[in-house]
């Protein structure tokens, strides 16, 4: 098999060979010179006030990379030679409240760093209305592997949603999203600033593999500035806070639902941009309240770098997945030795986890999973119990079953098989489960009518349901009870 191998693109390099939107080239293309894209120099008058040019710290050298560009945020205005405004209307995406804007109300630099601001105001019907800032870098600095790295400072207050993503620049390349793929470098919820997500998008069907990082200590990302970096290579890709790797990705895909699959690595091998905003409102963390203190409201970015290893190897092959082999008995839960008493954050195969306000113990007690709850939480997923790494192959028939009680009648907690690295589709859709003092056995049968999955997980969700009482799980069981029959392979797709 021939070896492919790419030299690194500079900005300049992609511009000459109209590579903004195409894959790897098999040509060696020596790389311009990256002194073309840098801080801007000019001095102006910000309107965000007194603003002059502070001295450009130089970006450091990191080892077996070159800089291919940077702004370290030290001229009084957005160098536009890397940055241009990015505004939309509210409800854009994500059923955001914001408008992002041109002004340098929401967007502006100040001693050195980058401001992208957030404002509460009010409509023409005294209604709350919310501007914000948004920049990107399409068209401008785009390029096609390397490392991110970014230093910010995120704000804090409920429904606060900093961020520093990255998008193709031909969204149409492979489709639009999510099939055209998005590397999420980080963000944080306003109301939870002590953890940080790295993401990465792609599909179709939606697939995303996020990895967290939080900080211990009543450390925050917003009590101080931190790094965020991903290295991203053409097989690989790899997540980094403070110089700590906590999240590395290398099976994604690309692909229209029901068809074969792209070829490997598509969709991240074409330009990306590096974009950055201050989201307000929204699914994921929920709309401001009265705590939310908009004076504050500033997501602070100190520099961000952008590196290039000579060349890049792009001869790479999709890992091929570990799918979990069943117990003897057909068992795919794997329970472990429940005579012997353990907390669930620390079993290996089952988790006990914490969201959004929910208080909670889960042991191995008496050869059963007991769970306690001190506080619902806002979601049903507030309080919950899982087990991942479950095998999920499109056309076979599965059964879930386990026995359950609580210490209180009209105890309820919801069930389902979700997919946490596809979309969070439901595999067994979410089921209501009630539960009294005596113990009884529940039964659910489903077919898995998706793309073959190696990461199902089950869910028990015990969130935001009254009453908080304890709850007693034993005898969980999944196994196949049927599968798709056509020479014992299953469907593509």
């Amino acid at each position: 098999m021939n070896r492919k191998r790419i030299l690194a693109l500079t900005l300049c390099s992609a511009l000459a060979l109209g590579l903004f939107s195409g894959c790897s080239s098999k040509e060696e293309t020596k790389p311009a010179d990256s002194s073309s894209v840098s801080s801007g120099e000019e001095k102006t008058e910000s309107s965000a006030g007194e603003n002059t040019e502070v001295p450009d710290a130089e970006a450091p050298e990191l080892e077996g990379y070159n800089l291919l560009w940077h702004d370290e945020f030290s001229a009084p205005e957005l160098d536009t030679s890397i940055w241009t405004y990015d505004p939309h209307e509210p409800g854009w995406t994500n059923s955001e409240l914001q408008e992002y804007t041109t002004t340098e109300e929401n967007v502006f630099t100040r001693d050195g760093k980058l401001v992208l601001k957030a404002i509460k105001t009010k409509d023409e019907n005294d209604k709350d209305y919310y501007t914000s800032g948004k920049i990107k870098g399409q068209n401008l600095s785009d390029f096609m592997y390397g490392k991110v790295v970014a230093s910010a400072k995120v704000p804090e207050g409920q429904g606060l949603w900093p961020a520093i993503w990255m998008m193709p620049t031909d969204e149409e390349h492979y489709g639009i999203w999510p099939k055209c793929g998005e590397i999420d470098i980080m963000e944080v919820l306003g109301h939870q600033t002590d953890t940080a997500y790295g993401t990465l998008h792609y599909g179709e069907p939606h697939g995303e593999q996020q990895g967290t990082y939080k900080l211990e200590g009543g450390d925050t990302f917003a009590s101080d500035f931190h790094e965020y970096s991903v290295e991203w290579e053409p097989g690989e890709m790899r997540w980094y806070i403070d110089g700590n790797l906590y999240h590395t990705v290398n099976d994604w895909f690309s692909a229209v639902d029901g068809e074969d699959d792209k070829p490997y690595p598509a969709p991240f091998d074409q330009t990306f941009y590096v974009q950055m905003n201050l989201a307000v409102g929204g699914t994921w963390p929920g709309n401001p309240d009265a705590s939310t203190d908009f004076d504050k409201a500033e997501f602070e970015i100190d520099y961000v770098r952008v590196y290039q290893k000579p060349e890049y190897d792009t001869n790479v092959t999709k890992p091929v997945p570990n799918y979990r082999e069943p117990l003897e008995d057909g068992n795919y839960i794997y329970n472990g030795d429940f005579s012997e008493a353990e907390a669930l954050d620390d079993e290996e195969n089952w988790r006990f986890l914490l969201f959004n306000g929910g208080e909670g113990t889960g042991e191995i007690k008496d050869n059963e999973l007991f769970i306690t709850q001190q506080a619902k939480g806002t979601e049903e997923y507030s309080v919950q119990v899982v087990q991942a790494e479950l095998p999920m192959y499109k056309g076979d028939k599965y059964r879930l079953t386990f026995d359950a009680s609580a210490d209180e009648k009209n105890r309820v907690m919801k069930v389902c098989i979700s997919a946490p690295t596809s979309g969070w589709v439901r595999y067994l859709p979410d089921t209501v489960v009630h539960l009294t003092t005596e113990k009884q056995t529940f039964a659910y049968e489903f077919e898995m009518t998706r793309k073959d999955d190696h990461n199902g997980r089950l869910e028990f969700n015990f969130g935001k349901f009254f009453p908080l009482s304890s709850v007693h799980i034993s005898n969980v069981r999944l196994e196949k009870i049927e599968e798709f029959s056509d020479d014992a392979e299953h469907p593509e797709g």
